[in-house]
């Protein structure tokens, strides 16, 4: 693993994923329920902004990798994955959001590591709707941890609505990677 700032950040990345649902799942903290909401919504930000810095960082400096390639589009799966169940526990978001969001982001991981062994993994590369997916998920989620009002906004009715246009997102992104996979699966089956 080649230790630069970009793997860095996204290994702390990683790293604020225990951090995070330990501020839900920790009932001895002596935190307030608004000021650990800040927190979270905070701590999700933070790494939400990391996902998009260490990718510059890492083309800015010329410092891609392969171990790069592959750990941040899973640092950015787990952290959504573990925020949205959070997010589930706290009856902040619907279950079946959550389904969604979460199967595709297993189906199109599966799907890519598919495409990757049988050499047309760049049928599958990520695609503008799939950035819109995530930029809509990045913003939703914390909003949906902060759940309060700020500046008389309503941030909870904000996120919802957003996490509902990532949902329709993920649905349309999946599709979209499928479709451009099946001429590879129906190859497969013959």
């Amino acid at each position: 693993m080649p230790l630069n700032l970009p793997n860095v950040l996204t290994l702390l990345r990683i790293l604020a994923i225990p951090l995070l649902v330990l501020l839900y799942l920790l009932p001895s903290l002596t935190i307030a329920s608004g000021d650990r909401d800040l927190a979270a919504a905070l701590l999700f930000t933070v790494a939400a902004i990391t996902d998009w810095f260490d990718g510059w960082l890492a083309r800015r400096w010329g410092q891609t990798s392969a171990f790069g390639a592959f750990l941040d589009p899973v640092a950015d799966k787990l952290i959504v994955c573990a925020a949205l169940l959070v997010l589930l526990q706290l009856g902040r978001v619907d279950g079946l959001i959550a389904l969604v969001i979460i199967g595709r982001e297993i189906t199109i991981s599966a799907l890519r590591e598919w495409m990757a062994t049988v050499g047309a993994s760049r049928s599958v590369a990520v695609h503008s709707v799939g950035k819109f997916k995530t930029a809509a998920q990045m913003v939703a989620i914390p909003l949906l941890l902060f759940d309060g009002q700020l500046f008389g906004f309503d941030v909870r009715l904000a996120g919802t609505v957003l996490v509902h246009v990532a949902a329709a997102l993920t649905l349309w992104s999946m599709a979209y990677y499928l479709r451009k996979a099946w001429p590879f699966l129906r190859e497969t089956d013959a």
